[in-house]
């Protein structure tokens, strides 16, 4: 396969790891994109940590909290982003992925990301509107040009949020993605999903109507993607696999 896959979990999902150790001894994936629960540091950090397996951190978003478009979010917001540096420097990860943030001004996010000054952080874009309805900062590939043009920080390009935008503005999903694929994108996020929607879903493989075929031609070769589709097992990564067998028949 051309592409470097990625596991989606969550810091506090240590039902997943005796699965995650296999499949990492498999080569069903290359490394692991944690998305931080805040305040999981103490409990969790040592779990990961013995792993041996290469990480990303996915920050958490504005649903745990972490709104840098908002100032008087300034305070907490700093608190979980050094949470989320504390674990890229124990877990020796390569990117850290954090939201622009929602219903807020995007000078406020640029100057809120401006202080965080670590050069592993890297912004990803948004649907323009959330599941209930927020407006979100980063949706268009202006918004994200003008953060990692003022921070110097590089850009995670989620494919579904990228589509959702663009059905909200009533552009050809793939040119949009194109126009994202512009501001050359370190790695990306891919799932399944309704293709006409302005709201996206995070499904799998097959779930959806994407056109993934045409999609994965479009991401450079040697990209890393995460899958972040919905888990359906409290107790096996099952589904993940028959996401990745899908992305091998078309990705040759």
């Amino acid at each position: 396969m051309n592409l470097i896959n990625g596991l989606k979990l969550w810091s506090i999902n240590n039902n997943y790891i005796e699965s995650a150790i296999k499949l990492f001894k498999k080569n069903i994936y290359s490394y692991i994109e944690i998305y931080i629960k805040p305040g999981s540091f103490k409990d969790y950090i040592n779990i990961w940590g013995n792993l041996n397996i290469p990480f990303i951190i996915h920050a958490p978003h504005f649903g745990d909290g972490l709104n840098f478009s908002l100032k008087e979010k300034f305070d907490s917001n700093k608190k979980m982003a050094l949470e989320s540096i504390e674990f890229t420097e124990r877990l020796k990860a390569k990117y850290i992925i954090f939201h622009p943030g929602v219903n807020g001004d995007i000078k406020e996010t640029i100057n809120q990301l401006k202080q965080i000054n670590d050069k592993r952080v890297i912004i990803e874009n948004k649907p323009h509107f959330g599941l209930n309805n927020e407006n979100c900062i980063g949706h268009s590939p202006n918004d994200i040009k003008m953060i990692i043009e003022e921070t110097g920080f590089g850009f995670c390009l989620d494919i579904g949020h990228a589509i959702c935008s663009a059905n909200s503005k009533n552009i050809n999903p793939l040119d949009y993605i194109e126009s994202f694929i512009d501001l050359k994108p370190v790695m990306y996020h891919l799932t399944d999903g309704d293709y006409y929607s302005q709201y996206d879903s995070h499904l799998h493989f097959g779930e959806g109507n994407y056109p993934i075929k045409e999609i994965v031609k479009m991401i450079k070769p040697e990209k890393m993607v995460t899958n972040e589709a919905k888990k359906k097992s409290l107790d096996n990564l099952d589904d993940f696999i028959i996401d990745m067998e899908y992305l091998k028949k078309i990705d040759n």
